[in-house]
């Protein structure tokens, strides 16, 4: 957890491949790419369920494999600025992401979002947050409410720190008071960033298939905003491993016990949310419907 949001994990893979790249004291190609190989490999046992982890690494391995270099330094060389290249890329594609979803966001919206999807999930700028700040840059009169996202806080550590820098008017509020904001109308669309989108469903933050299953019982437009690094289109639902953590993060709040000696707990760090129940992925090529993620899959 000192790094978290999928594409900052990526840019983070990349740059871990770099830092091995750059140290390697290895004289021939044959010994540097295993020393490579092996990173990648560290790498991908880090995290199982972000999909952009596992596209950083694959990128940097293929870019390899098909140099045509022979010499250390210039392979070297490659991986270092194939990272830089990455994270240079994630900003931009951030920021074409919160011009196609504002689209999306009328003037005098009030929208919800879960955990933190905003410039300290990425490289810069931001996915579902990055919509609602591209929306406030052109002016438009939102405001948001904020989910605390249990058992990490993201949402009340991060998002708000975020959203008040920018500042934009938000509410904080418990998980648990999801099902009373709609209900009482005080919210007009829900949008959420990803870990992963496969062909079936969206893999996001614990807590994001409730929301949406409320959003859908209550009419409200649920908007997922992910770049196309997140998509891994040649899985489904079932096929994804979602990551448990430390169960004392639910037994415990700021290092303190709050549950009996000896109590048993649960604690996924993701859920999985159908399509069905999401209205439409925000992506840098556009706003999918589920329908053209579905088409992306079977062109893929």
């Amino acid at each position: 957890m000192k790094i978290r949001g999928a594409p900052l994990i990526g840019a983070a893979a990349a740059y871990g491949l770099a830092l091995t790249a750059f140290y390697s004291k290895a004289s021939k190609k044959e010994a540097f790419l295993k020393h490579i190989e092996d990173s990648a490999r560290l790498l991908r046992r880090t995290r199982p369920t972000g999909a952009n982890l596992f596209w950083a690494v694959d990128r940097i391995l293929k870019k390899v494999h098909e140099s045509s270099s022979s010499t250390v330094s210039a392979l070297s060389g490659l991986v270092v600025s194939e990272a830089e290249k990455m994270a240079e890329e994630d900003v931009e594609i951030n920021r074409k992401m919160g011009e196609n979803g504002s689209k999306l966001i009328a003037d005098g919206d009030t929208v919800l979002t879960h955990c933190n999807a905003g410039g300290l999930a990425t490289v810069g700028y931001g996915t579902a947050l990055g919509v609602l700040r591209a929306a406030w840059e052109q002016s438009k009169k939102i405001k948001v409410i904020v989910t605390e996202t249990r058992p990490k806080l993201q949402g009340a550590r991060l998002t708000a720190f975020e959203l008040k820098r920018m500042g934009i008017p938000f509410t904080l509020i418990t998980d648990s008071m999801v099902g009373y904001v709609m209900s009482k109308r005080l919210i007009n669309k829900v949008i959420v960033g990803a870990d992963r989108v496969v062909r079936d469903a969206v893999v996001n933050k614990i807590g994001t298939y409730s929301i949406a299953v409320l959003a859908h019982e209550h009419r409200l437009p649920f908007y997922v905003a992910a770049p196309l690094s997140t998509f891994d289109l040649e899985r489904i639902a079932k096929d994804v491993v979602i990551e448990e953590r430390n169960r004392e993060e639910v037994t415990h709040f700021d290092s303190k016990k709050i549950a009996p000696k000896g109590t048993e707990a649960l604690n996924p760090a993701f859920d999985i949310t159908p399509m069905k129940y999401v209205t439409a992925v925000v992506c840098e090529k556009g706003v999918l419907a589920p329908e053209d993620v579905k088409r992306l899959a079977k062109a893929s």
